[in-house]
């Protein structure tokens, strides 16, 4: 069971929380017992588990990006001048796999799945995956 999502993201740096849409597909699946894997298929965005209970969290988690590979660096080759958001995106990484128990996700209390985008705004999709 496979499903392709579309998200419309509105800034360069953005964390969109997906959990809901991952939660409802797995719904719909009628799985119980299985797990869930996520995937971008973008070189410049990502998916992530992280705390979703405050949104400070992904403010911080941007900037902090932002210092570790800011977005102008003289030295950078890449013609479209978008190394910054292959550095985040590689650092993020392409996927990610969740238990299904109980029909449910099985993420910590504070937990949410985002979607990462680092050069946007952009239309992007992702892929969830369901295995029983």
């Amino acid at each position: 069971m496979l499903r392709k999502f579309t998200v419309n993201t509105s800034e360069r740096d953005q964390f969109l929380e997906i959990t809901s849409e991952v939660q409802a597909y797995i719904n719909q699946c009628g799985i119980a017992e299985g797990a869930a894997i996520v995937y971008c298929p973008h070189t410049t965005a990502g998916i992530t588990i992280n705390e979703n209970a405050d949104p400070d969290v992904k403010t911080d988690m941007i900037r902090r990006f932002d210092e570790v590979y800011p977005w102008d660096q003289q030295a950078d080759l890449h013609m479209e001048g978008n190394t910054a958001a292959h550095m985040k995106a590689g650092t993020v990484g392409s996927s990610q796999h969740i238990i299904i128990t109980e029909g449910q996700l099985l993420l910590g209390t504070w937990q949410g799945i985002y979607f990462c985008e680092f050069d946007g705004p952009r239309t992007r999709t992702f892929y969830v995956k369901v295995l029983e």
